[in-house]
């Protein structure tokens, strides 16, 4: 047993990797920036000149913070016309663009001058000042001027995401027409052709041939998914030592919030299991005792008739039913406690008596579902060994029908209570969201809820990889509870 036992995590190692892959390939994927995300919840909008001063510096030693400034992985797998350097790039619609470009040209070298041109071109107009060139001119239109370099503005800021010859050409020739057009934007026009110099290169000089060759190229430890998955041993922890990131939606670290609610929603859960084992075996196997019979029927109805009731609805029923002053006032509406009156310096009993009237009606919602499903599974599994020869054996060696039932048919109708019982944990972690939401429990359902509607990707990829490493947990707990119950599996 012990020495499957140290196989089992053995094999552990390598599905942890490939969840961790997983998590991370959905993580660098999801849509939104992360640190436009984080600076916002901090509080840093602003306006373009705020962007080019200290809001600007913020960002960029959040995206260090993160690693973001950092290659992807370990290696990446191009052609030899592609950049090795392209993660340093912030905007990720920049580098789909720059890439783009690099593909249809093949040239790598020109691409990359073209963009670091259109961003010193975009520059030079974002510092043109609207008041100076109407002060020393009256005779314009403030509002035009305004008018004519948000127009410029906005051009140039769209080259810098396209990559279509024809859509590029044709903004070129818009720019130049109204820098033209403006003696006040004449002074850009040397910076314009030195622009559309570098664009020429791009194509003048193709080296196609490049896209068709393979080329690896490899970052070693000092990349992202190393970062996140093991940290740097300075600032990061890594998620193998419980370090999951930053929160998207307060900055927050994760490792610390997680856990303040995944107590909650496991002991709930747990409460839950337990009372629904203890109720819905000696039922099942009531039930198969007394097959097809009237009390055998009454039961599956009853139970299939809580079954098929939402566990929404059932909620909303007891609250109006048991926490309503109108009708009965005899639980808490929500939460777990009691602000007012909880105290951190109780006892454990004192706070579990504190609790427990809060915990009353979550607990039969989560419950009454789950006696139809288990109850059926134990009766099935009864019927079926009580139908084998070695218990036929048991009562004709003149065994009472009790000792037959609980001891030689139980052991071996627990095996598919015992296949259930495996989604426990990671049911356990994630909690109910509907149960949470409607008692108001601060659990992790409602924290992964707020979490899917904010576009915490992080929070959402910790429950992913949490639930995928609790799955195997279960699993093995489930193998080795057969061997427990059933004599004749043994591993070796």
């Amino acid at each position: 047993m012990l020495k499957y036992t140290l196989q089992r995590l053995i094999t552990f190692i390598p599905m942890l990797i490939a969840i961790s892959l997983i998590a991370f390939i959905i993580s660098i994927n999801a849509p939104g920036d992360p640190v436009e995300r984080l600076s916002k919840s901090a509080g840093n909008e602003g306006g373009a000149e705020q962007e080019s001063g200290a809001s600007k510096k913020e960002k960029q030693e959040i995206r260090k913070r993160l690693g973001l400034d950092l290659p992807i992985f370990y290696i990446s797998i191009g052609s030899l016309a592609s950049s090795d350097t392209l993660y340093k790039i912030q905007d990720k619609y920049h580098k789909k663009n720059l890439k783009a470009l690099t593909h249809q040209s093949g040239n790598w070298s020109s691409v990359s001058n073209y963009y670091k041109n259109l961003l010193s071109f975009y520059d030079e107009i974002k510092i043109i000042k609207a008041n100076k060139i109407y002060a020393d001119n009256s005779n314009l239109s403030l509002n035009d001027i305004n008018e004519s370099i948000n127009k410029l503005s906005i051009e140039t800021n769209s080259l810098l995401e396209k990559s279509d010859k024809k859509t590029i050409e044709f903004k070129l020739n818009q720019i130049k027409q109204l820098i033209s057009e403006k003696y006040y934007l004449t002074h850009l026009t040397s910076s314009l052709s030195i622009l559309e110099s570098n664009y020429n290169k791009i194509f003048n000089q193709s080296t196609k041939w490049k896209n068709y060759i393979p080329s690896i190229k490899w970052y070693g430890g000092n990349n992202q998914y190393h970062l996140w998955l093991l940290g740097n041993g300075k600032d990061r922890r890594g998620i193998i030592r419980g370090d999951f990131g930053i929160s998207y939606m307060d900055g927050q670290q994760i490792s610390t919030k997680i856990w303040d609610k995944v107590w909650i929603s496991f002991a709930l859960a747990l409460i839950s299991i337990i009372i629904a084992y203890v109720v819905s075996i000696p039922i099942g196997i009531y039930s198969a005792y007394k097959n097809n019979s009237a009390a055998d029927k009454g039961i599956s109805l009853v139970l299939f008739i809580l079954y098929s009731m939402p566990t929404f609805f059932i909620g909303v029923l007891l609250l109006l039913g048991f926490a309503n002053p109108d009708n009965l006032s005899w639980f808490p509406v929500a939460g777990i406690q009691d602000a007012s009156t909880f105290d951190p310096e109780w006892s454990n009993f004192k706070k579990i008596q504190h609790r427990l009237p809060y915990l009353v009606l979550p607990i039969i919602t989560y419950t009454y579902g789950s006696f139809a499903f288990l109850s059926r599974i134990m009766r099935i599994g009864m019927i079926d060994i009580v139908s084998q020869d070695y218990i036929r054996t048991a009562r004709a060696k003149g065994l009472g029908e009790k000792k037959v039932i609980l001891k030689h048919a139980l052991r071996n109708s627990l095996l598919p209570i015992i296949t259930v019982f495996a989604a426990i944990f990671p049911s356990a972690v994630g909690g109910s969201v509907i149960i949470e939401i409607i008692f108001s429990i601060p659990g992790m359902g409602t924290e992964i809820y707020a979490a899917i509607l904010n576009y915490d990707y992080p929070m959402i990829i910790t429950f992913f990889t949490l639930v995928g490493f609790l799955t195997m947990i279960g699993y093995l707990v489930s193998d080795l509870l057969y061997a427990l119950v059933d004599p004749r599996i043994s591993y070796k």
